[in-house]
């Protein structure tokens, strides 16, 4: 009897043996799965992000460039606009001399022949009005005008084109021919024969659209950048002074 017990209970030690080790042997691989699959994720996402990183910087290089080269225009124009408020009489000579050139290198782009070559002098010459003429006098201009008839009102507004039209215009017009032949060696007699023949004709011609220049100038423009945004118009008004004054 002693014998079978001891027997059952060696038979019973040894099957719950077989069964831990049984239980282990399982555990263990199962183990070893679960840190191989988590480390094999853990590759999976690292190449992932890389192929992002990589898809993305050209991407961002781009959208970096294309946000400083549109940082760079608007530096440059607040700098320009900096410059009007801190010295307006030399940037506006400086802006009307250079306006000014450019619209005589248009008029006689467009009116010489071939056979014509380009005349630098002229150039200089309009550029030199712009910059010792023109720009000051619009700067004094506007801000004597801003000043006698600060309002911005329909009624105040043609008033303003009405004064342009009659007095600063025709003025600056008679500067503009008597300057320009002064400027090529004629004498008094020349250039009253000049005005009496181009003068007219002119001031006829820009009735037709400086007033609506100066009603856009003087309703919505701000006092300090006026005479630089009218100055734009000289490029299709040089072309019609070409016709007259400018041989």
């Amino acid at each position: 009897m002693r014998g079978v017990f001891l027997k059952n209970g060696l038979v019973h030690r040894l099957s719950q043996i077989c069964k831990s080790d049984t239980k282990n042997a399982i555990l263990i691989p199962r183990d070893r799965i679960n840190r191989g699959t988590h480390h094999h994720y853990h590759n999976l996402n690292k190449s992932r992000e890389s192929a992002s990183e990589a898809f993305s910087i050209p991407f961002s290089s781009s959208s970096s460039s294309s946000s400083s080269s549109s940082g760079s225009g608007i530096g440059f124009i607040g700098w320009y606009l900096g410059v009007v408020q801190s010295r307006p009489l030399l940037t506006k000579s400086i802006t009307s001399s250079l306006i000014y050139a450019a619209a005589d290198c248009s008029a006689q782009t467009i009116s010489c022949q071939s056979s014509e070559t380009y005349d630098f002098v002229r150039t200089l010459r309009m550029a030199g009005y712009g910059m010792l003429i023109l720009g000051p006098s619009l700067h004094f201009w506007f801000n004597f005008m801003s000043k006698v008839l600060p309002k911005r009102d329909l009624l105040t507004t043609l008033k303003k084109i009405f004064l342009g039209q009659t007095t600063f215009g025709p003025s600056l017009t008679v500067i503009f021919f008597s300057a320009n032949a002064a400027a090529q060696g004629e004498n008094g007699s020349d250039i009253i024969a000049r005005l009496k023949r181009d003068l007219i004709p002119t001031l006829i011609n820009g009735a037709m659209y400086w007033p609506i220049c100066d009603f856009v100038t003087f309703k919505f423009i701000p006092v300090h950048l006026q005479s630089i945004g009218k100055q734009f118009v000289f490029i299709p008004m040089d072309n019609l002074l070409d016709i007259y004054g400018k041989p």
